[in-house]
């Protein structure tokens, strides 16, 4: 697998500056990622390698606002071990700092100290392992020192009892040492978080996943987070075998999706190794990338 690029890609939406930080890339197993979708339809868009896996991308997004910094998502961090890299075909070492989200943060023109608002869309381990990191001497500690972190309330509370199948996913020491630190903030549904920015619970994936919304100038930016993982993902029944509530992601996404169209949203894939951004068309009978 090569590492997806470009590390960075920036644009404007309104007056807030985004910097969409690829914080590495993993390869997990394409029928797991698409679900009840044959492989006949699925692979003639993404071809698998000898293990069936597929490239993905681990997507962060930083935006520059004027309350400070926001940064979406984290990413896997640096806590687990070369098996487990091997395992789910991690790569997110960074070239100058611990990880790829480091080097994508300062390449930003910005540094871990600087975040003052992290938004986790859920806990899973690549898209919440970045929120904490282990120090030379052993310690896991909080990745951005001056930051608050938000979450749905259930969602942790869903984390913190996990079951045989999603126990995999969900690691506490990508949370407690924030809650020890004081950082965590949990939230009760949907929120505007700061002026433009809000939360839009879309569960399916996870029963309290989030997206955010990013609004400024009469444009918004959505951050799907899992619930449309990838710009393969856009029609309404690909949905991923991960997901513990595939009828309720479809509903999400329908209702979703919509909106989107209707309102001419910007869309941004998490997981995308090559597609960050995209607008939405409807041909009559699935939704794709306009253009």
């Amino acid at each position: 697998m090569s590492f997806p690029q470009p590390l960075l890609e920036t644009r404007q939406v309104g007056r807030l500056r985004v910097h969409a930080i690829q914080a590495g890339g993993q390869q997990l197993d394409g029928g797991a990622m698409f679900g009840v979708v044959p492989k006949t339809l699925w692979s003639r868009r993404l071809g698998a390698d000898d293990k069936n896996r597929i490239p993905l991308g681990m997507r962060c997004l930083l935006i520059e606002h004027d309350d400070g910094l926001v940064l979406l998502d984290a990413g896997t961090g640096n806590k687990e071990t070369p098996k487990f890299h091997e395992i789910y075909g991690i790569e997110n070492g960074g070239e100058q700092d611990r990880t790829a989200l480091e080097d994508g943060i300062r390449a930003a023109g910005h540094s871990v100290n600087d975040v003052k608002l992290l938004i986790n869309t859920h806990l899973h381990f690549d898209h919440a392992g970045g929120n904490t990191y282990r120090s030379p001497s052993g310690e896991v500690l909080p990745t951005f020192p001056n930051a608050r972190y938000l979450v749905q309330q259930g969602e942790l509370d869903y984390a913190e009892n996990a079951n045989e199948r999603t126990t995999a996913s969900y690691f506490p020491p990508n949370w407690a040492p924030v809650m020890a630190a004081g950082q965590f903030e949990f939230l009760r549904g949907p929120r505007e978080i700061v002026p433009g920015i809000s939360v839009q619970l879309t569960p399916g994936h996870t029963p309290y996943h989030q997206s955010v919304l990013i609004r400024s100038g009469g444009e918004t930016l959505c951050f799907l987070g899992d619930l449309i993982p990838t710009a393969h993902h856009l029609p309404l029944p690909w949905i991923m075998g991960y997901d513990v509530e595939p009828l309720v992601t479809l509903e999400s996404k329908r209702a979703l999706l919509a909106q989107a169209l209707k309102e001419d949203w910007q869309l941004c894939f998490e997981h995308d190794a090559h597609t960050a951004f995209g607008r939405l068309a409807h041909d009559g009978k699935a939704y794709h990338l306009a253009g």
